[in-house]
């Protein structure tokens, strides 16, 4: 009995025994697959963070710093200028009576095409009428008197050569004939100018054009001359050919020549643009705006552009020499004046450059940078002559 018992522990204890060694086993493969996982991982986190690390050590070995550089280049050949302008008449005139009355009758009206000498308006002067009558008279009367004279002055001299009067009472009859001839030509001149104030009676348009505006009303009170700048009659304009004035800035002035064409747009056309040349300048800034006054003359045969509209005028341009141009963002700004910076063999050097046009985020250089030098966009303020830095292009650094 005692050795049964014996027997049944033994088994119980190896039983228990197999039990836990199986426990330990699958304990021991868990926390290897475990520590195989976060190896892994670990590994692949790890492998890029230590690229990135190499590639920048490799760019920045030399602790320099890194900026972006792009190569200067020259804009399009063919370039354009837009400018504000009004269109206005050719000629434009007011007209003013040359002589006193009252309206007796006005013949156009606005918007009426009238040609040269064309009568506009009729003219009452009765004072002249009666100014022009006395002068006809005294002309006759200063005529008698002449010829009475003359008559004189022959006699007299037959006189003296017969010894019958002195020579000084010859002389004053003669004297008195020279004197009654220039009385005469007072009167005469007297009278045509009278003549010509009763022509003026009729107001006759002075060239070809339109008539803009009026100021005339029958029995109108009239006086002659323009002492008063709002008493003139008509307004009359020359449309068939419009001029447009624009001020070109002191920095496009070079891209203006005389003779060339343009384009004129206005927001009432959509699509349309109309020929314009440029028929002259100024020759002068205006001291003030630093402009070029600049004449642009239009055709306006079929009359569709109006005086007194607003246009664009598009100049059109074709550069032997385009200038470059750069991003904004390369534009140093400081108390000698606007620089850039160019990067040559990884060394800073300034450029003092001379600026054109602005275009909002582009400039042109006119002066002191060469085309493809490496120019450092988003300068940093530590940038100065001479300051090594690693260049590279914005993609690259992307």
């Amino acid at each position: 009995m005692e050795h049964d018992s014996t027997e049944e522990i033994t088994k119980a204890l190896a039983q228990r025994r197999g039990t836990g060694s199986g426990r330990h086993r699958n304990v021991a493969i868990a926390v290897a697959a475990g520590a195989l996982v976060l190896t892994g991982l670990f590994g692949i986190g790890l492998i890029p963070r230590l690229q990135t690390q190499k590639a920048v050590a490799d760019i920045a070995k030399d602790n320099h710093p890194i900026v972006s550089v792009i190569p200067a280049m020259r804009g399009n050949a063919a370039t354009e200028v837009n400018l504000p302008g009004t269109l206005l008449p050719y000629q434009e005139t007011p007209i003013y009576a040359r002589t006193n009355g009252y309206v007796k009758r006005w013949h156009v009206d606005i918007g009426a095409k009238v040609a040269n000498g064309e009568l506009l308006a009729e003219i009452e002067t009765p004072e002249v009428d009666r100014e022009l009558k006395q002068a006809v008279a005294n002309l006759a009367q200063v005529r008698a008197h002449l010829e009475l004279d003359r008559t004189s002055a022959e006699r007299w001299q037959t006189l003296l050569t017969r010894k019958g009067v002195s020579q000084q009472e010859v002389d004053e009859k003669v004297g008195a004939y020279q004197a009654r001839k220039a009385d005469y030509a007072a009167a005469e001149a007297n009278v045509q100018r009278l003549e010509e104030m009763k022509l003026f009676q009729r107001v006759a348009a002075p060239f070809s054009g339109t008539i803009t505006a009026r100021n005339v009303e029958v029995g109108q009170l009239i006086n002659a001359g323009a002492n008063d700048p709002a008493r003139w009659m008509y307004k009359l304009a020359k449309t068939g050919t419009l001029r447009l004035y624009v001020n070109v800035p002191q920095n496009s002035m070079r891209l203006i020549q005389p003779g060339a064409s343009v384009d004129v747009i206005l927001q009432e056309f959509p699509g349309k643009a109309f020929p314009g040349k440029v028929a002259r300048t100024a020759g002068a800034l205006d001291a003030q705006s630093k402009t070029l006054l600049t004449e642009v003359q239009v055709p306006n045969d079929k009359d569709e552009l109006l005086a007194g509209m607003y246009a664009q005028v598009r100049f059109k341009v074709n550069q032997a020499q385009p200038t470059i141009i750069l991003p904004s963002n390369t534009l140093i700004m400081r108390a000698d004046g606007p620089q850039v910076a160019a990067v040559a063999s990884d060394v800073v050097h300034m450029r003092k450059v001379t600026l054109g046009r602005d275009f909002g985020q582009q400039i042109e250089i006119i002066a002191g940078l060469d085309e493809k030098e490496q120019v450092v966009t988003n300068p940093p303020d530590f940038l100065r002559e001479g300051v090594v830095v690693k260049a590279i292009a914005p993609e690259q650094k992307k």
